[in-house]
């Protein structure tokens, strides 16, 4: 049955088999690899992507009852000549090591600071504490996160 999808502001009809999940659709059929399959059970995190502005785990959400949602990956959120800000500040403090879970932790941190500009370290953390990663870099990740903050909260105030 064919579907219509819009994601990073583009619409795309899909046919695609019932049941199938968006993270399939995001990456086989449209070639998007920000989401990543991790667990496959939406505890990990490395598939978020936001759906009408809030971070959502793809694996687990079947791409058909989503025709009617914005969909952004992490292609979609900023640009290499204009990144998003917690794009840029990932950039500045290197917060990856093999960058399986970064999708995730950008996405996740995106979509909290839409919904909380003044998002405190305790609220970063706690929007944090279900992205699973194993390389340990987490005080460089808890640092971009307060610099994505904080140059957020000033353009919010400009």
């Amino acid at each position: 049955m064919p579907i219509r999808l819009t994601v990073n502001g583009q619409t795309h009809a899909l046919n695609v088999p019932a049941g199938v999940s968006l993270l399939h659709v995001l990456r086989n059929d449209l070639g998007l690899n920000g989401p990543k399959f991790g667990c496959g059970l939406g505890q990990c995190g490395a598939c978020t992507v936001l759906i009408g502005g809030k971070a959502a785990r793809s694996c687990v959400l079947p791409a058909a009852p989503l025709e009617n949602f914005d969909i952004v990956t992490l292609e979609g959120l900023g640009t290499s000549a204009e990144p998003h800000p917690v794009q840029s500040a990932f950039i500045r403090h290197s917060a990856t090591q093999c960058g399986y879970c970064l999708n995730g932790m950008i996405m996740t941190l995106a979509a909290l600071f839409r919904r909380l500009p003044d998002a405190a370290e305790g609220e970063i953390r706690a929007a944090l504490r279900y992205n699973l990663c194993r390389c340990g870099s987490h005080v460089e990740v808890l640092e971009a996160a307060r610099d994505a903050a904080e140059t957020l909260r000033g353009a919010a105030q400009a």
